[in-house]
């Protein structure tokens, strides 16, 4: 009997952390909420594009950007010595639109201690001639009305530094597979994106690299990217710099107005969350010298964590746990599905894809395993960095 009690306790309090972490998302605005910002009133605004080997990408993000309904807006390609001929193709689309303030630069050499991208950002913001300088990734897809929504929304919530949270393409098997859970493990750290906007605690910001909007005087006041120039996540970093200054770091859900396929294989999966995950996880938890040197050891472990009641159903099935561990593998397994259900559905995907969320945390830690083994040594796009950590 006594078993059994603890085996419910354990089943309730595991279901109250999943209903704990629902609850907390459920504190989000979207962007669909706020007007948009148009006529003499609209601010001039910079997109700036860092683009490397991009020429998969680079077409749909321009054609979507010149179908925006914002009136007031400037668009700065930085081709950043691609090899592929991204230039070459963004160059091509501004000559077809003469009428569209688009124009194409070429990044200067890579400077010793930073990484191309931020380089590219920093070398953009200083040819914009915008009132607000918004950087977004060339995998991206901006609807008609984001950039306005985006200037009304961050008008209105008087903030410095505005990022949104945007549909996330999957087309691939590994994409419909990973994708979601990736995402739900952030959620899980962060939770809703208001609680996160309100607070005024460096740790507790993450801003979306797809999509950062920042006031020129913002950008200018923390030196650029140049405060985040050896920061593999230079999205998150950014907001917790502005945090620390006192300025506010927004962001709000934007599914229907800004998409982005980041991957579209698991080899492209593997190199790019490889990429951000250990080197960005160091900046968002508070670090000791103790825990720094745990942290690699450890660092894989919260991905297996939903698996923890099929382990119990095993472990009853092999005779080593008695009937308790069959109720909470039972109970909280099925719960577990229930909410990974939901969770591929909120990413638009068939909710039986939810089954095979233990491939997905095996496959994920697989990934963090491995980004934990080569620590601070990050190399993307034929380029080899060291990421600095925060603390």
């Amino acid at each position: 009997m006594g078993a059994h009690w603890l085996a419910w306790l354990a089943t309730a309090l595991w279901c109250a952390v999943f209903v704990g972490v629902v609850v907390r998302f459920l504190d989000t605005r979207r962007l669909a909420e706020y007007a948009p910002v148009h006529g003499a009133d609209a601010p001039l605004v910079s997109v700036i594009i860092p683009a490397r080997n991009e020429a998969r990408n680079i077409g749909r993000l321009l054609e979507s950007l010149l179908a925006s309904a914002y009136p007031s807006l400037e668009i700065i390609v930085v081709d950043d010595h691609s090899e592929d001929g991204t230039g070459d193709i963004a160059r091509a689309i501004a000559a077809a639109h003469p009428q569209a303030q688009l124009r194409v630069i070429d990044a200067p050499p890579l400077p010793d201690g930073w990484f191309g991208k931020q380089w590219a950002c920093q070398s953009g913001a200083d040819a914009a001639r915008g009132d607000i300088l918004c950087f977004t990734d060339a995998d991206t897809r901006h609807g008609p009305d984001l950039l306005g929504r985006s200037v009304g929304a961050m008008q209105a919530r008087g903030a410095d530094l505005f990022t949104v949270a945007g549909h996330q393409e999957a087309g691939s098997f590994w994409e419909k597979v990973l994708q979601p859970f990736v995402f739900s493990i952030l959620l899980s750290r962060y939770g809703g994106l208001e609680a996160m906007s309100r607070s005024m605690r460096p740790l507790d910001k993450i801003a979306n690299g797809q999509f950062v909007m920042m006031r020129r005087e913002t950008y200018a006041s923390i030196g650029g990217h140049a405060a985040v120039r050896d920061h593999v996540a230079e999205d998150l970093r950014l907001a917790q710099v502005v945090t620390a200054r006192g300025l506010r770091a927004h962001m709000v859900l934007a599914r229907d107005e800004l998409s982005t396929r980041m991957y579209t294989s698991l080899g492209e999966l593997r190199r790019g969350w490889g990429k951000n995950v250990y080197a960005a996880g160091r900046d968002t938890l508070p670090l000791g010298a103790v825990s720094s040197r745990i942290f690699p050891w450890i660092f894989q472990l919260p991905a297996l964590v939903p698996l923890a009641p099929l382990v119990a159903l095993l472990l009853w099935q092999l005779g080593v746990a008695g009937d308790g561990a069959r109720i909470f593998g039972l109970v909280a397994g099925a719960f577990t599905f229930l909410y990974y259900a939901g969770v591929y559905a909120f990413s638009r995907l068939n909710p039986l894809w939810g089954l095979l969320y233990p491939l997905a945390a095996v496959t994920f830690s697989w990934i963090c395993a491995e980004a934990a083994w080569r620590g601070s040594r990050v190399e993307w796009k034929g380029r080899g960095y060291v990421s600095r950590s925060a603390r």
